[in-house]
């Protein structure tokens, strides 16, 4: 009978301890030599150059738009609309980024996958969000009154010295409440990431199965020259 007891024992106290991990630490040969190959190769993928940027692409260069944000945002536009047009027979319409995403500028020279790490450390996806023309007009309106530089593109936004909308265009067109938008963005704002209030009332999300860092490569790759420019796609007027 004694053999049949179900005696599980009582957890009675817990030790810890911290062990820093610092330059104190020595190498184990061993383990030194097993990973090296693949740090080698690992180092040469990251470091081979795609492509090269004449300029400095930056994320303070604007008033209301950067050239780093606007690269970011039109890169997400040209390998995202054309997924979405596969897979669903729509047009993307445009593109919303948060500024906090992009961890990175591009410096001068030549351009490579680790540069686009260094840009998109996460493993954010991007998706495409339907919104009625209410949720469109909201996400306007924040962004015009957004102290950061959201990086936005298809879409042309001005607003006059008190960031009180003058006009707002979306594919060249005058804005149309009465209709839906298709907007394409990270999986981490439309799961209220950022608490940004970016897509609080969405009609449909169309997941790409797309990383962010994986667009920004493939960008890289198709382009011998990597620019871009602070331009009029987000104008605050003097008056």
């Amino acid at each position: 009978m004694a053999a049949c007891k179900n005696d599980t024992g009582k957890l009675s106290e817990i030790h810890g301890e911290q062990l820093p991990i610092n330059a104190s630490i020595e190498e184990t040969d061993s383990i030194s030599s097993f990973v090296e190959p693949y740090r080698n190769r690992i180092n040469q993928v990251l470091d081979s150059t795609l492509a090269y940027a004449p300029k400095s692409l930056l994320l303070d260069d604007g008033k209301r738009n950067t050239s780093m944000g606007n690269l970011m945002a039109d890169i997400v536009f040209s390998e995202t609309a054309p997924i979405f047009k596969s897979r669903t027979g729509k047009d993307l319409d445009f593109v919303v980024l948060n500024y906090g995403g992009v961890r990175s500028i591009i410096s001068a020279g030549n351009v490579t996958a680790r540069n686009a790490y260094e840009v998109m450390p996460f493993e954010n996806y991007i998706e495409v969000v339907e919104l009625n023309g209410s949720a469109v007009r909201k996400l306007i309106n924040f962004l015009a009154k957004a102290s950061r530089r959201h990086p936005i593109s298809g879409i042309q936004i001005i607003t006059d010295k008190d960031q009180s909308l003058e006009s707002v265009n979306i594919q060249g067109k005058p804005f149309d409440e009465s209709r839906n938008y298709y907007v394409a963005t990270s999986d981490y704002l439309v799961q209220g990431g950022a608490s940004i209030g970016f897509f609080d009332d969405v009609v449909s999300v169309t997941d790409t199965d797309y990383l962010l860092r994986n667009a920004i490569i493939d960008y890289f790759k198709k382009v011998d020259t990597v620019q871009a420019v602070v331009d009029d796609r987000f104008i605050q007027l003097d008056k």
